[in-house]
């Protein structure tokens, strides 16, 4: 039998995304969401409030870059997470960590994080109960390491974080349990 346990973000995984944008001067800001999602073929939607330093340098750049964040780098994710661009002038700069000008877009990439989408602004959606910015995909970068023979990213090797809402912990993702249109293919038949 299943206890009501109230109002909850009741969606498991939730994603680790690093969300980096350059302010008008070319600092570079990153961002900790997990409210984020593919909704398109080269779209993701980012459900990211308007108030963050990120959402606002994004807005004036119309850039943005878009990394999967990784068990090695968990510690730096969870950083960007919990400090404010806004109340943080140096937010990145004290992580040590290094960034490069995308080579499709005018935003950050952070070199540490193994998987990067180049993003460009497509449309800022607002409304009474949402507020979300989309990006078109014009490019996915990734390390080799994370690479399988076919030149295909490899969740075994990315070890790519899924954030959990219920206890507010991170996991590794990776493990193949099955194959998408595959393993119910046999219901098909009935």
């Amino acid at each position: 039998m299943k206890k009501n346990l109230g109002v909850l973000q009741a969606v498991y995984p939730m994603p680790v995304l690093m969300v980096a944008a350059y302010d008008e001067n070319g600092k570079v800001n990153v961002m900790n969401a997990a409210w984020g999602m593919i909704c398109a073929m080269d779209k993701i939607a980012l459900f990211i409030d308007e108030d963050h330093k990120t959402t606002q340098n994004l807005l004036v750049t119309k850039a943005f870059t878009v990394a999967l964040a990784d068990k090695a780098h968990m510690d730096v994710a969870d950083f960007f997470g919990i400090a404010s661009g806004n109340k943080m002038d140096d937010k990145f700069e004290r992580t040590g960590y290094h960034a490069a000008m995308a080579e499709h877009v005018n935003a950050p990439v952070i070199d540490e994080f193994p998987v990067v989408m180049e993003c460009e602004l497509a449309e800022v959606i607002s409304t009474e109960n949402m507020y979300a910015i989309v990006g078109r995909i014009v490019n996915v970068a990734a390390e080799e390491t994370v690479l399988d023979e076919k030149d295909r990213i490899d969740p075994a090797k990315l070890n790519a974080l899924i954030f959990d809402q219920f206890r507010h912990g991170y996991y590794v993702s990776g493990e193949q349990v099955g194959k998408a249109w595959n393993a119910g293919a046999g219901w098909m038949k009935k």
